[in-house]
């Protein structure tokens, strides 16, 4: 999932500003600076990203494995956790050392934040509690606004990082939460004989993030459009 560090890693300081107003920010950040200033010296903020993508794979392996027991869903849980750790700390770590690489670390977080996501979803969807197609309205969903964050970067010189108050952290928070209701309540379906609750709440999440996508492109449109009006011809 992507993490809210790695925007700061894509541009020198001050070229870019953060907008960020999810509910969690100002607690994450203080344990992100107190967890920086606790890490051994010989871990590198490389070494983390890794962790990150340790994490999704963990995700990834534990939806997959859930076809054979609910409890091969606890990996899922605990790798939401790891991959949190990893993807947060990796930007945070190397701005509390002032070793940033702007353009690589840009570069390299939001590569593995795409390859995270997709393996995180298409995991949900591989499972035997949500269709793959309902998963992969999601992943669009989350992709597409992705997308539009990186746009943002290079004609606004905005990155947005949280939508109705949420963030990737609260999303992480969510799907634990989707996960461990996939322990408590199985998977029989409930919906024209095919879909389940899941269903109904993994590709509700997906259109409503369509939906975000498609209000933000037309804002941005809007607001660039008055920047940057139309050159009248002369007749």
């Amino acid at each position: 999932m992507a993490g809210r560090d790695g925007a700061e890693n894509g541009m020198e300081a001050g070229a870019i500003d953060r907008i960020q107003v999810n509910l969690l920010a100002r607690g994450e950040r203080r344990l992100l600076n107190w967890l920086c200033a606790r890490m051994p010296n010989w871990v590198m903020p490389d070494m983390l990203t890794a962790v990150g993508m340790v994490g999704a794979l963990m995700v990834f392996a534990g939806y997959c494995a859930s076809n054979l027991g609910d409890n091969w869903l606890w990996i899922s849980i605990a790798g939401y956790f790891v991959q949190w750790f990893g993807d947060s700390m990796d930007g945070s770590l190397a701005r509390f050392r002032k070793t940033e690489r702007p353009r690589y670390g840009y570069f390299l977080d939001h590569s593995c934040d795409g390859l995270a996501t997709t393996l995180v979803v298409v995991g949900i969807g591989l499972s035997r509690y949500v269709l793959l197609e309902v998963a992969l309205i999601a992943l669009v969903g989350y992709l597409l606004l992705s997308i539009h964050a990186f746009l943002a970067v290079r004609v606004l010189g905005e990155m947005k990082l949280s939508y109705a108050y949420a963030g990737p952290t609260e999303l992480r928070f969510m799907l634990i939460g989707l996960t461990l209701a996939m322990v408590a309540a199985g998977s029989q379906p409930v919906l024209f004989g095919v879909l389940t609750w899941f269903d109904v709440f993994v590709g509700s999440i997906g259109l409503l993030l369509i939906v975000f996508f498609v209000l933000q492109t037309l804002r941005t449109a809007r607001r660039l459009a008055v920047d940057e009006p139309a050159i009248r011809m002369p007749r």
